[in-house]
């Protein structure tokens, strides 16, 4: 049986220049970067190497690099660390109502902490309301979180224009992006967007998991969540996952020097099987902006009359992986906060797909799940949400 994997918004699979990367590191740089002989300064240099690299992608020094465990890690971070290294200078803070969870459960625990927690409203597609950000924006304003591509519906924030926006209105408030999504899809430049944190994920172009990158400006004081040698200026202390790091190094520069032949491919699988769902499935709906608006490699669509979950676990019979919602939450029963966002209701809420593309994705694969959409679909039609027949 065919193998049809659409979850990489979730996580992609390695390529195998990233696995020989990381065993290359792991058998020949096995030595401690913070030691002081040999083998822990060629561990050292390697570390060096990506960073240079990753400094040099995002417009930044390379001094203002830090590595972490994933995205997760990079959110708490930014928000803990910054929100509490400034809380004698304001206590409001600022996010959107589409975050991904390792952001909006940290406003949600900071405001139980005696924070000002603002939350963003967006529109029916997912882009925030500048006006209500502008008019939030106040003279105790510490920190503004907003995420660059949204993890379930694709929508890209411009977040050029929302940096301008923050600094115009206060200069001394930072901004924070989770890139996770956006990073090696949709050109970022921290200069340019006036960022002063972001995040990424190894996982999500082609590296390894359990590693991630941290920007920090130099202006921003950040405090440390972790306490013990020190590593990485006493910011984020544990020794480096040297091995991780630089198979992420050499998944990003893979994902870079083959960006536009990679984005070319996931929105030519996206516009295709939109079309073929959007116009042979009847009662199917576009969840977020328009193909060609939003991000490459996600697409959202609802299946009227359909649990998303009970479809999920029908295509997976087949062999097909998708997934309903965010991944840190998809194993769970829940409505998507994103969807609801946008001002879906009730059943429309219980019922969408996303589908997210990558490289390996051919368009036999696309044909197959079509075909399997199309009788699941009707199959499940048949009966009610609740079991019973029409």
């Amino acid at each position: 049986m065919k193998e049809v994997y659409l979850d990489n918004a979730a996580t992609t699979k390695p390529l195998d220049l990233t696995i020989e990367a990381v065993s290359t590191v792991m058998r020949d740089y096995y030595g401690n970067p913070s030691s002081l002989h040999k083998k822990g300064i060629e561990a050292e240099n390697k570390i060096k190497e990506c960073t240079t690299y990753f400094a040099n992608v995002l417009g930044c020094t390379e001094d203002e690099i830090y590595y972490t465990s994933g995205g997760t890690e990079s959110n708490n971070l930014a928000i803990l660390g910054t929100a509490w290294a400034y809380h004698k200078v304001g206590k409001r803070i600022l996010t959107t109502a589409i975050e991904h969870p390792s952001v909006g459960d940290v406003f949600k625990h900071l405001e139980t902490q005696g924070f000002e927690v603002l939350v963003i409203p967006v529109d029916e597609k997912g882009y925030i309301g500048e006006k209500f950000l502008e008019e939030a924006i106040n003279e105790d304003t510490t920190l503004v979180s907003i995420m660059h591509v949204n993890n379930e519906i694709g929508t890209i924030q411009d977040i050029e224009r929302i940096g301008k926006l923050i600094k115009t209105k206060n200069p001394k408030t930072f901004f924070h992006v989770d890139a996770v999504q956006s990073f090696t899809k949709v050109p970022i430049s921290v200069r340019k967007a006036q960022i002063d944190l972001l995040s990424i994920s190894g996982h999500k172009f082609y590296g390894p998991r359990g590693v991630g990158l941290f920007y920090k400006s130099k202006k921003v004081r950040v405090l440390n969540q972790l306490h013990g040698g020190g590593q990485q200026k006493n910011l984020r202390s544990g020794t480096e996952n040297v091995p991780a790091i630089y198979g992420m190094y050499v998944a990003a520069r893979y994902a870079m020097e083959n960006q536009q032949t990679l984005l070319a491919s996931y929105l030519e699988a996206k516009t295709y099987l939109a079309e073929h769902i959007l116009g042979e499935i009847e009662e199917t709906y576009l969840n977020g902006d328009t193909i060609d608006k939003s991000a490459p490699h996600i697409l959202n669509i609802g299946f009227k009359d359909v649990r998303a979950e009970v479809l999920l676990h029908a295509l997976e019979q087949h062999q097909i992986y998708v997934s309903s919602g965010s991944a840190c939450a998809s194993n769970k029963v829940a409505k998507s906060g994103t969807l609801a966002a946008l001002g879906l209701k009730d059943q429309a809420l219980d019922s969408a797909i996303r589908f997210s593309f990558s490289k390996d994705i051919t368009k036999e694969d696309l044909d197959y799940c079509i075909d399997i959409l199309k009788k699941q679909v009707a199959l499940l039609r048949k009966f009610t949400l609740g079991g019973k027949k029409r």
